[in-house]
Parts: C-alpha cells; sequence; structure tokens
C-alpha cells in the first residue's frame, strides 16, 4: 500500500481546510493539485482528516462513501451546501470549488 509522507499530509489537509462553507471539491481536484490520485487523497483523510471538514470533500458525482452521508447531512444543512434534490449528496455542479494548485510550491 502506499503511504503518505508528512508533508504530503499537510498538503492535502491545507486544501481540505481552504474548501468554502457551503462549498465542496472532490478527491481527484485534490489529487490533481497536489499531484496524486483520488484513492491517496482518500486513505489521507481517512488516517487523518478527523479535524478538519472532510465532508467538503466529495466523489466526482457529488457523493459521499453511504457510511459518510449521514454524518455530513446535519454540515451540509448548517453551512448551506447545495444538496442534490435526492438528498444522497452535494449538488457538484452548483458546489463545486477548484483547490489551487500545490504541486510547485516551495514547502
Amino acid at each position: 500500500m502506499v503511504t503518505a509522507d508528512e508533508e504530503f499530509v499537510e498538503r492535502v489537509l491545507s486544501l481540505v481546510e481552504a474548501v468554502p462553507r457551503g462549498r465542496v471539491t472532490t478527491y481527484g481536484a485534490i489529487g490533481d493539485a497536489v499531484g496524486s490520485g483520488p484513492r491517496l487523497i482518500g486513505n489521507v483523510l481517512a488516517r487523518h482528516g478527523a479535524g478538519v471538514p472532510w465532508w467538503r470533500v466529495v466523489r466526482a458525482d457529488g457523493s459521499l462513501p453511504p457510511n459518510h452521508l449521514e454524518e455530513a447531512r446535519p454540515a451540509y444543512r448548517e453551512e448551506g451546501t447545495p444538496l442534490k434534490a435526492s438528498g444522497t449528496g452535494v449538488d457538484i455542479a452548483v458546489a463545486f470549488w477548484q483547490p489551487e494548485d500545490q504541486r510547485n510550491r516551495p514547502t
């Protein structure tokens, strides 16, 4: 399994913290911004993301894994995040936030 070094983890968590209230980004968009894939971003959030607004990072279709939706829904409502009519995720077309590219930034 691929592991992430501390600097990489900090870059990912910093981007998650930068997502504005009421907006979301995707695992893939964060991966693109740090030069990684979405699975590694999910792994970082699963291991280190408890202290950041993890609910602001969703799948490309605006959904969360089913085991996270019930925990995230109150945060979406409190923040005014646009939800799909079905209630199964975020309206990604309205709520998407593009993270800034972090690949060539000094640390």
